[in-house]
C-alpha cells in the first residue's frame, strides 16, 4: 500500500474581509480529503486554518496539526484532528510540519504566513529540499506579493530561477494538481534537520 501524498498549507488564523477567502480554505480541505491525500497544518481551530481543517476531515482526510504550547494556551487548538502534536517553539512546529509533507501550498494568510511561505522557500533555493511550492491566488491575493518578488528580479536580488520555484494557480483543483505532478519526493526529513 502506497504511502498518502502529504500536502503542508499555510493559511491565515483569521477569517479575512473577503468570503472567498475562506471559501477557497474550504475547497482545499474538500479536494485534499477527495483526492485521499493527508493535510499538515499549523493546527488551529480558527480562521482559514479552522475551515481548512473541518473541510478537509468533513471529506475524510487525515490532518495533522502542529501547535506550540504558548497557542495551545489561548485554547485556538483544534482538539478534533486526527493528530494534534503540542511542541515548545515556533521553529519546532515549522520543522515538523515541513519534515512530513510532499509539497506545501499557501493560501491568503498574514505576516505568519508570509514567513513560513518564504521560509520553505529559501529552504528550496539553498537545497535543503526539492518539494514544490504553490501558491492559490484567491481575488488576486499574492500578485502583491509576487510584484515585490518581481521588483526583486529587476534589481538582481533574487534570480528568475528564484521566481519560478513557486506555482501560482487560482483553483484548488489546478493548484493540487500542479503540485502533484511536480513532486519527486527526494528530500528526506534529514536533509531539513540541517537547517
Amino acid at each position: 500500500m502506497s504511502t498518502p501524498f502529504k500536502v503542508c498549507v499555510y493559511c491565515g488564523s483569521r477569517p479575512g474581509s473577503d468570503p472567498a477567502f475562506m471559501h477557497g480554505a474550504r475547497q482545499v480541505g474538500t479536494a485534499i480529503g477527495r483526492r485521499s491525500w493527508q493535510l499538515v497544518y499549523g493546527g488551529g481551530r480558527v480562521g482559514l486554518m479552522g475551515a481548512l481543517a473541518d473541510a478537509a476531515l468533513a471529506a475524510g482526510a487525515e490532518v495533522t496539526g502542529v501547535i506550540p504550547e504558548s497557542l495551545m494556551r489561548r485554547e485556538v487548538g483544534h482538539n478534533g484532528l486526527t493528530r494534534l502534536q503540542v511542541v515548545h517553539t515556533m521553529h519546532e512546529r515549522k520543522r515538523l510540519m515541513a519534515e512530513h509533507c510532499d509539497a506545501f501550498i499557501a493560501l491568503p494568510g498574514g505576516i505568519g504566513t508570509f514567513e513560513e511561505l518564504f521560509e520553505v522557500w529559501s529552504w528550496r533555493h539553498l537545497g535543503y529540499h526539492d518539494r514544490p511550492i504553490g501558491l492559490l491566488d484567491v481575488g488576486g491575493y499574492f500578485q502583491p506579493l509576487l510584484a515585490m518578488v518581481r521588483h526583486a528580479v529587476e534589481a538582481e536580488l533574487v534570480t528568475t530561477q528564484q521566481l519560478q520555484m513557486v506555482t501560482l494557480r487560482e483553483t484548488p483543483d489546478a493548484l493540487l494538481d500542479e503540485v502533484a505532478a511536480l513532486a519527486v519526493r527526494r528530500t528526506s526529513p534529514e536533509d531539513l534537520r540541517r537547517i
